[in-house]
């Protein structure tokens, strides 16, 4: 089983795991990461230096966050879109991974700052809705 970036992630994006991670498996996108579920080896060490605790395994998920699952692993391009299952997803990001020009978010692997403010909203619930689909870009 794989570890799943949830929902505390989004409007926060602390980069601490990837810079522990061993095998580069997290990828990138404007306002969260996401993991890849083939690349990642269960090693578990990205999950106790993430500050929102936004890392689970993905047994371990709360159901509520449930749709991350498949986020994961489209937006890695581990998963097809049309595999997916979009049951929870934004109207926003089903569009975005159903437009014909979507690609997988790139990879990344060097530590950053968060995001402004996310010290102040990493506790906040429910922000699936505020999940920006757009990959990162420098």
């Amino acid at each position: 089983m794989a570890y799943i970036v949830g929902d505390p992630c989004v409007k926060c994006k602390y980069t601490d795991c990837v810079e522990v991670c061993p095998v580069d498996c997290f990828y990138e996108g404007v306002n969260t990461l996401v993991i890849h579920p083939d690349e990642c080896i269960d090693c578990g060490a990205c999950e106790p230096v993430c500050p929102s605790t936004a890392i689970f395994e993905q047994e371990e998920l709360p159901e509520k966050w449930s749709p991350y699952i498949d986020i994961n692993a489209v937006l890695s391009g581990a998963k097809a879109p049309g595999d997916a299952d979009m049951t929870g997803w934004p109207q926003a990001l089903i569009d975005s991974v159903n437009d014909a020009n979507f690609k997988a978010w790139p990879m990344v692997n060097t530590k950053r700052d968060g995001l402004p403010n996310a010290d102040a909203v990493q506790h906040e619930e429910g922000k699936l809705a505020e999940f920006d689909p757009r990959p990162y870009s420098s």
